[in-house]
């Protein structure tokens, strides 16, 4: 079978970048983009609440104000960023929203945390998932934990290289029979012991008087805001909406809001819920058990299932706990990829992580999350216990960033703004970041012997090498400007009479791009190195339709009108000059490709063409320079070769 065909098979037929039916058919409504974007915070809660409750030792009456604190926190967060929705609908969130408003290093750091957060999600999710599974398993099957999970991660890698909206629809009855059976635990669990809720209260005061009495104020706040903190693992996952508004049904904002009050109001209940079911029901710590298997076995056996039965129906929950981690790492896959396409278009990354595939995904951000996330578990070996310490402080490295950025934005418009919606977005805004900043500090501080410096050095690893490439694209951008001032300056000739084109005569067909520099310094050099002999001057170029023009209908009319007036510049320069000369233009995922197919038109319609392009080169060429500048040219003229059609690359040294 054809190797085409095999691939289609595996990831779908391509589609059409510019059809308006493949944009709606991919836009994912607020109920799909839940399933999808809410499955890492719902996710959260099979340990996030656990880890706070533990770290409240014998003072377990605290509960109930984690339970508090844990669904107040998880609403004021999602209406925070519910702003940065509004503010940047094309997605970016975090990332976008620190380098706008706090500067372009803000940024970086941000988006770095988001990076290392995304990989480990996938690998922490995944890893939680098979030890759920294998718990109901004898332990002799152990060994293959590692190789199962490496197998879950390259599956969900070809969903989402199908399409998002593909992944989603496979893991929506998992995210469900998660969702249900923990509502009904949660809701009989609690209404069982309904009765001791009116004591609940004074109980709880009269117990915190106490202990205070006993020991003092400042102690019990110690306590309560360690253990607060350390159920901060809770929240994670609340910014992907943000992230990925771009991948939203119209009207993206309010699909976007609507998504994130679906995540709050679910995140709220089912995290506040569970550490309630654990107050009610006084859960306490069995070796070899989670707390949730602990307290949904006790509420099982009040709905009637005892002994076989009560073992049947919780190995149901916790498959579905082990099946929305899954779901959860699929997060990751949605989420990275859009957060290195725009650190991509800034330059801080490869541009290649920009383009899309022909199932229009940014396939190469989505490989790279798979890879990473593989790489860090068979290092881990799966050990969620080192896993979950790397993962609690990024992402709230990223919320302080982007919630910091959203109070600079509030404070700046104190006087453009109705001030009563002034002081409620600001006050929001400051509130958030308060909570947030408060969380990473204590998180930083009680985990950073425990794995915490690492999780620190990775993400100032990355931080690194985004400098390095950044600086290079600099000095790149810089001599190409120069070169296009140059090549501007030339004046257009007096010619006002448009020579018609000649099929069967001479033809130079030019692959030109964005930089008008190396287009004109292609025609000057071939009118020179073959003075008369070409009586047609064609000009071609192929735009990649990337993740950020494919972000909205806005961007990619910005794209054509940038790449008309490019080939327009050319055309015009040759006219009047009195030579005759045309344009065309394609848009599609695969530049080279389309370059390919388009070199073959132009041969068809001018016989005696012959190709030519320019290439950046560097003295000091190396790995990273060729990784960095697609080598493109060779490649196309090696499949130009192939099909008897002449392409001559011409060296462009900056």
């Amino acid at each position: 079978m054809h190797l085409t065909r095999i691939r289609e098979r595996i990831l779908g037929r391509p589609r059409d970048p510019l059809s308006v039916q493949a944009r709606h058919s991919m836009a994912l409504v607020a109920f799909l983009a839940w399933v999808g974007l809410g499955a890492d915070g719902l996710s959260s809660s099979c340990y996030g609440p656990e880890e706070a409750f533990r770290a409240l030792g014998v003072h377990t009456h605290f509960g109930l104000y984690l339970a508090i604190a844990t669904a107040l926190t998880v609403f004021v967060v999602s209406f925070a960023y519910n702003q940065i929705i509004e503010l940047f609908p094309n997605g970016g969130g975090g990332y976008r929203i620190a380098s706008d408003l706090l500067g372009p290093h803000s940024g970086l750091v941000a988006g770095s945390a988001l990076i290392v957060d995304y990989v480990l999600t996938i690998a922490i999710s995944v890893a939680a998932g098979v030890d759920a599974l294998f718990s109901l398993l004898p332990p002799k099957w152990g060994s293959a934990k590692l190789e199962i999970a490496l197998l879950l991660i390259a599956i969900l890698l070809v969903l989402n290289l199908r399409g998002a909206k593909e992944s989603i629809r496979v893991l929506l009855p998992i995210f469900m029979g998660f969702f249900t059976t923990h509502v009904l635990l949660i809701v009989v669990g609690v209404g069982e012991r309904f009765a001791a809720v009116p004591t609940l209260v004074p109980d709880t005061v009269h117990e915190t008087f106490s202990l205070a009495g006993e020991t003092s104020w400042f102690f019990v706040a110690a306590l309560f805001l360690r253990a607060y903190s350390l159920g901060g693992g809770t929240y994670t996952g609340i910014e992907a909406v943000s992230n990925n508004v771009q991948t939203l049904k119209e009207p993206r904002v309010e699909t976007g809001k609507l998504t994130m009050f679906y995540m709050a109001l679910s995140l709220s209940f089912m995290a506040g819920g569970i550490l309630l079911l654990y107050l009610v029901r006084n859960a306490a710590p069995v070796e070899g058990q989670t707390l949730n298997a602990v307290v949904f076995s006790d509420v099982l056996v009040t709905l009637g299932f005892e002994g076989t039965q009560n073992v049947v129906a919780l190995t149901v929950v916790l498959a579905f706990e082990a099946g929305l981690l899954f779901v959860a790492a699929n997060t990751g896959f949605l989420g990275g990829p859009s957060v290195l396409a725009n650190m991509a278009a800034d330059s801080w990354l490869p541009h290649q992580f920009r383009y899309l595939s022909s199932r229009l995904v940014t396939q190469n951000g989505l490989i790279v999350m798979g890879i990473a996330a593989a790489a860090v578990l068979g290092i881990t070996r799966g050990e969620v216990s080192v896993l979950v310490v790397l993962y609690s402080i990024n992402v709230f490295i990223t919320f302080t960033l982007a919630l910091a950025g959203l109070t600079r934005h509030w404070w700046r418009r104190r006087r453009d703004m109705d001030r009563r919606r002034w002081l409620a977005r600001m006050g929001l805004s400051l509130l958030g970041l308060s909570i947030c900043a408060g969380i990473l500090g204590v998180t930083i501080v009680a985990k950073f012997f425990d794995g915490g410096w690492l999780t620190l050095g990775i993400t100032a690893l990355v931080i690194w090498l985004c400098i390095v490439i950044r600086k290079h694209y600099d000095a790149v951008k810089v001599r190409i400007k120069a070169l296009d001032a140059q090549f501007e300056s030339i004046p257009f000739g007096s010619q006002t009479a448009t020579p018609p084109l000649a099929p069967n005569e001479p033809t130079a067909v030019f692959l030109v791009g964005s930089s008008k520099g190396g287009g004109m310094h292609a025609l000057l050099r071939v009118q020179r190195m073959f003075p008369g002999l070409y009586r047609n001057f064609i000009f071609i170029n192929a735009r990649a339709v990337d993740a950020q023009s494919y972000g909205g209908a806005e961007r990619l009319a910005a794209l054509k009108i940038e790449a008309n007036s490019a080939l327009s510049f050319f055309v015009n320069q040759c006219r009047s000059n009195g030579l005759a000369a045309t344009s065309y233009l394609v848009f599609g995922t695969d530049a080279v490709e389309e370059l390919v197919k388009l070199a073959e038109r132009v041969q068809k319609e001018f016989p005696q063409a012959v190709f030519f392009t320019s290439k950046i080169v560097f003295d000091d060429e190396n790995w990273l320079t060729q990784q960095l500048h697609n080598q493109a040219a060779l490649v196309i003229q090696r499949r130009l070769s192939l099909q008897g059609q002449p392409m001559v690359i011409l060296p462009l040294k900056l």
